[in-house]
């Protein structure tokens, strides 16, 4: 019996040392849910865009909605089969996207990507089955197939034959696509404003008025959003009271940049996070949060946070457990985000991101 014993156990161990050996070499990182509200919820974290560090910002988020309030978070990456290195660069791998076909939430910011059959099939089942989406930043064009594909109605600006997804992605599920650069890219800063009459929302709790401060600039949308878009948050575009400086990570913006553009640009202000339903044809309704702010730069920004992992409670259905000061938005481990811009394909070879590094 002893030896029995002895042998079950060892093959015990083997098991778990092959089934760490397999983890480690996934090329996702997983945050397990302890306890809090989210207990039991799963949330996917897609992340896959040139310019706003989506690889960085999202796994920081995941750490935020595990440790501090019980969701398991999966966080997919751009992978560059080649290398098997993370590679935002590359846009027609993101593995791991059968992990929504158990998520109770997909948050994504991806930009212009096109995705194979095999991993496009699990966002369009989520989509249809009217389960929840943050979209954040680039979202708004997440994808941009070619026209002869498959998913090219999920295309940013899409005009073809399934005329319910005039506009791709973006416009159906999160309200708007790719329309403009509002305030002066790398120039002109963000302050968060509430907007009339939402300050009761439960997403609103803990945001101050101004409180949200970004570097990346207001995007420009079409007023007024689609269907029972409900803007939460508007963009006032603000100056740069100092000194661009091309290598600073927030281009020489401070969060001390209180003075409004005067003009048009602030007349009427933009939304930059709103809520919606959205309904995919084919399928159930479900609800959206969109913020066109979420660069991992941006996510310094204690109340950006905050308004974002609100938006996960309220998305799954606990937005009577947001606290009225917020939900706890305090980051975890180091986070150390980088400028954002587009990087070329050097940069990204000598980076050599692994994904180990998230796992931390």
């Amino acid at each position: 019996m002893k030896k029995n014993f002895i042998r079950t156990m060892g093959m015990g161990l083997v098991l778990a040392a092959l089934s760490l050996s397999a983890r480690a070499a996934d090329p996702w990182v997983t945050y397990a849910g302890g306890s809090g509200p989210g207990q039991g919820k799963h949330v996917v974290l897609i992340s896959g865009d040139e310019e706003y560090r989506s690889e960085e910002g999202l796994p920081q988020l995941g750490k935020i909605l595990s440790a501090h309030h019980g969701f398991a978070c999966t966080v997919l990456f751009a992978i560059n089969p080649e290398s098997g290195l993370i590679d935002p660069n590359y846009g027609k791998n993101i593995p791991g996207l059968e992990a929504l076909d158990t998520a109770d939430l997909m948050i994504i910011l991806t930009r212009f990507r096109d995705l194979p059959d095999e991993q496009m099939t699990h966002i369009d089942a989520y989509l249809k089955a009217g389960k929840p989406v943050i979209g954040l930043r680039t979202s708004t064009h997440a994808f941009n197939p070619p026209a002869d594909s498959a998913w090219a109605h999920y295309g940013n600006g899409y005009d073809g034959e399934k005329t319910a997804w005039k506009e791709g992605f973006g416009r159906l599920v999160l309200g708007e696509h790719w329309i403009s650069h509002h305030g002066e890219h790398k120039q002109e800063s963000t302050v968060g404003l509430l907007a009339p009459g939402a300050a009761g929302h439960p997403i609103l709790r803990g945001i101050g008025e101004g409180a949200i401060w970004c570097s990346t600039d207001v995007y420009g949308v079409r007023l007024p959003l689609p269907g029972d878009s409900a803007p939460l948050v508007l963009g006032q575009v603000t100056k740069r009271d100092g000194a661009y400086d091309e290598k600073e990570l927030d281009y020489g913006m401070r969060p001390t940049d209180r003075t409004a553009v005067e003009g048009k640009k602030n007349d009427p202000m933009m939304p930059v996070a709103w809520t919606k339903t959205y309904q995919v044809p084919g399928g159930a309704a479900g609800k959206a949060f969109t913020s066109t702010m979420g660069a991992s730069a941006d996510l310094q920004n204690d109340a950006l946070r905050r308004l974002i992992i609100n938006a996960a409670y309220w998305a799954t259905g606990l937005e009577a457990q947001i606290p009225a000061e917020g939900a706890k938005a305090d980051l975890v481990g180091a986070y150390t985000p980088t400028q954002y811009a587009f990087r070329d394909a050097a940069y990204w070879k000598e980076r050599a991101m692994s994904v180990d590094e998230h796992r931390k």
